[in-house]
């Protein structure tokens, strides 16, 4: 579902903003949209719900301060393709 928004922005950002949109073929509210949608991403949506199972693993791993699941994970990726 859209819903409309008013934001107040410089007019020469909003003159650029259309230029970049127009040259990409896209329009700005669908830039500005998965722009939001890429920094809101790691939110919590408040409608997802997990299985029982699921629910009773939540807390049980406890990341070490400063652990980024991100890089790990790359990590672990780039060491599995350069082993094969």
């Amino acid at each position: 579902m859209s819903t409309k928004l008013t934001l107040t922005i410089d007019k020469k950002v909003i003159e650029k903003a259309k230029e970049y949109a127009k040259r990409k073929e896209r329009s700005l509210s669908n830039i500005i949209e998965n722009y939001l949608k890429s920094i809101t991403d790691e939110l919590p949506d408040d409608d997802v719900s997990f299985t029982p199972l699921v629910e009773s693993l939540k807390g049980s791993f406890k990341a070490p301060k400063g652990f980024n699941y991100k890089n790990e994970l790359k990590k672990a990726l780039s060491k599995k393709q350069l082993d094969k």
